[in-house]
């Protein structure tokens, strides 16, 4: 995995101390081909990225049950600068040129399907952007994005992500509301 303590060294230092997750859950066998469709990727960077007026950017992917939208992310290249990825990633995915801000949750996944096991790392970052216009670059593998609110994804978004009644969602809500509870620690104690 290149996205080892050495990798993930600058970015604690440059925006801070992450709150730890762990999560274990069975996953489905339509799952287990989604997160291993490259073995060699076993990790993610998800961005939790705000506008001035406090907009969150959440992203479609084609492949989403109606209504499910998350914020953008996806995976930092072997090679590539953690922080420098994340900043790709938020720029394909939704259009906008990012700042990075805060290092909010490292969260340690098993994955368990038929007897098997895959460890998952993804790492929650917090951004601002300037931008207004969401327009993602790659079009194949995002249908769209929008504004939403932490509100909403904390809501209603949480509420359509469980009814789907998947290990991955269920794993995508523990992610966002470790990342909300940190946003909001971090706004209250800056």
């Amino acid at each position: 995995m290149h996205l080892d303590d050495a990798a993930l060294a600058p970015l604690r230092e440059r925006y801070g101390t992450p709150a730890v997750l762990e999560w274990r859950g069975a996953i489905s066998d339509s799952e287990w081909a989604l997160a291993t469709y490259n073995p060699a990727r076993t990790h993610d960077v998800t961005l939790f990225v705000v506008d001035p007026g406090g907009r969150l950017a959440l992203i479609r992917k084609p492949h989403f049950t109606e209504g499910v939208w998350r914020p953008p992310g996806g995976g930092v290249r072997p090679h590539e600068d953690v922080a420098a990825g994340a900043v790709r990633e938020a720029l394909e995915e939704t259009g906008l040129r990012v700042e990075l801000l805060r290092y909010l949750v490292a969260a340690d996944a098993t994955f368990r399907n038929a007897g098997r096991e895959l460890r998952w790392r993804t790492h929650v970052l917090l951004a601002s952007t300037a931008d207004r216009e969401l327009a993602p670059r790659d079009s194949d593998e995002i249908a769209a994005a929008r504004w939403g609110t932490p509100a909403e994804l904390a809501g209603p978004l949480r509420e359509i992500l469980l009814a789907t009644g998947r290990a991955f969602w269920r794993y995508r809500v523990a992610l966002h509301d470790a990342a909300l509870a940190d946003m909001a620690r971090v706004v209250t104690n800056p």
